[in-house]
C-alpha cells in the first residue's frame, strides 16, 4: 500500500480524499495546509497533520504527494518534494508555463521519481460519448468538426484566481480541461490557433476566452469557455460525415440525429425564412433521419489513482503521459499569444 499526503487542503485537495479512497493500492495519510480551520478538517477525517512541508518531505513513510495549492507555487513544490524522494501527483494546470514543468520534468529523470499531473476530465461521462465517436466512427460517421465548451454566470470562483502572478483567468482553470480532451482525442498533430479572450469583468486575468483550432488531418475545433453566460450553450456540439450530436451538459442529455440511409433522400420542402424562402436551410424530414439518445460510455482505462498505484510498483505507463500535459501547455502558450496579439498562430509541434 503506498501512502500518499495532501498538500493544500482546499476544495480540490479535500476532494482528492475520495478519489484516493476509491482506488487500490494507495491511501491519503496525511495533510499538509498553511490555514488552521483547513488542518482542522483534516483532523476532523482522522487524517495525520504536518506542521510544515518539510516535516512532509521528512516522513520516511510517505511515498508520494499531492500538490493542490495555487499554481504558482506547483513548480516550486513539486521540485522539492522529488528532490526529497517522493512521487508527485500535481493539479491542474501543472505550471503557468511550459518551461516550468520542463524543470520539473528534469527532476524527475534526475531522480528516478513518478510525476503525474491529475487531468481528471479524461474520465468524464461526456467525454468519453464524444471520444468514443471520433475514434470509432460508428455513430456519425468521420468527425470533422467539434465544439466543447463550459458556461456560467458567476465571474471567476476564488480569490487568487483572479491573479496573472498566480496563474488565474479561465485559459488556465478551465480551458486546460478542455483542452487536454481534445488533444487526448484527436490523433492529429496542431495546425493553426486563433483565440478570443474576454476580460468583461475587468479582472486582470480573462474570464472566458474562444479558441479555433485546426488540425493537419481536416479536423476543426471551437473551444470556449464563459462566466458571463446567463443561457448556456451545449456542453458538446459534434459534426460527422454521417451525423450530428448534441450533449446538453454534464447530464448527458441530448440526442444524434443522422441520415437515415434504408430510405430515399427526400427533396427539403422550401420553408419561409423571414423574407424570403429556403430550402438550404430547410430541416430534414423526419422520413429521411434517425433520432438516437445519447447512451453512457464506460472508460476503457483505469481510474487515475488506480493507475498512478499501479506507476508506482512499475505495473503500468502512466494514463497521463507528460509530454501530453506539455503539449496542452504550449497549446495554452499559443491561445495567449493568438488572442492578445490577435493573429493566427502556426503551431509548432515538437
Amino acid at each position: 500500500m503506498k501512502n500518499l499526503v495532501i498538500v493544500g487542503f482546499g476544495g480540490m485537495g479535500s476532494y482528492h480524499v475520495e478519489l484516493v479512497g476509491a482506488a487500490s493500492g494507495i491511501t491519503v495519510t496525511g495533510v499538509y495546509d498553511i490555514a488552521p480551520e483547513r488542518i482542522q478538517a483534516a483532523k476532523d477525517k482522522d487524517l495525520e497533520t504536518y506542521a510544515s512541508f518539510e516535516d512532509v518531505l521528512a516522513d520516511e513513510k510517505i511515498d508520494a504527494v499531492l500538490i493542490a495549492t495555487p499554481n504558482d507555487s506547483h513548480r516550486e513544490l513539486a521540485i522539492q518534494a522529488l528532490e526529497a524522494g517522493k512521487n508527485v501527483v500535481c493539479e491542474k494546470p501543472v505550471t503557468i508555463t511550459s518551461a516550468d514543468l520542463e524543470a520539473i520534468l528534469t527532476v524527475a529523470k534526475k531522480e528516478n521519481r513518478t510525476f503525474m499531473v491529475h487531468q481528471n476530465r479524461r474520465w468524464d461521462s461526456d467525454f468519453l460519448i464524444v471520444r468514443d465517436m471520433v475514434q470509432k466512427e460508428a455513430q456519425i460517421g468521420n468527425v470533422f468538426h467539434i465544439e466543447s465548451r463550459v458556461q456560467g454566470a458567476n465571474g471567476i470562483p476564488g480569490d487568487w484566481r483572479h491573479l496573472k502572478a498566480q496563474g488565474g483567468g479561465m485559459v488556465l482553470d478551465w480551458g486546460v480541461h478542455l483542452l487536454d480532451q481534445l488533444l487526448f482525442m484527436t490523433d492529429s498533430k496542431i495546425k493553426t490557433v486563433s483565440a478570443n479572450l474576454s476580460y468583461i469583468l475587468g479582472d486582470e486575468v480573462d474570464d472566458g476566452f474562444t479558441s479555433f483550432i485546426t488540425f493537419e488531418n481536416g479536423v476543426t475545433a471551437l473551444i470556449e469557455v464563459g462566466t458571463t453566460n446567463y443561457v448556456k450553450l451545449p456542453r458538446w456540439y459534434v459534426k460527422g460525415t454521417d451525423g450530428t450530436a448534441l450533449i446538453q451538459d454534464w447530464d448527458l442529455s441530448g440526442e444524434i440525429i443522422a441520415p437515415d440511409r434504408t430510405v430515399a433522400k427526400v427533396e427539403p420542402t422550401p420553408i419561409q425564412a423571414g423574407q424570403g424562402l429556403t430550402k438550404t436551410m430547410a430541416p430534414p424530414s423526419e422520413e429521411s433521419t434517425t433520432r438516437s439518445p445519447i447512451t453512457k460510455v464506460e472508460a476503457d482505462m483505469p481510474g487515475f489513482y488506480d493507475n498512478f498505484a499501479a506507476v508506482l510498483n512499475g505495473e503500468a505507463e502512466p494514463i497521463v503521459k507528460n509530454d501530453e500535459v506539455h503539449r496542452v501547455l504550449r497549446l495554452i502558450e499559443a491561445i495567449f499569444e493568438a488572442g492578445e496579439q490577435n493573429k493566427v498562430v502556426y503551431f509548432k509541434e515538437l
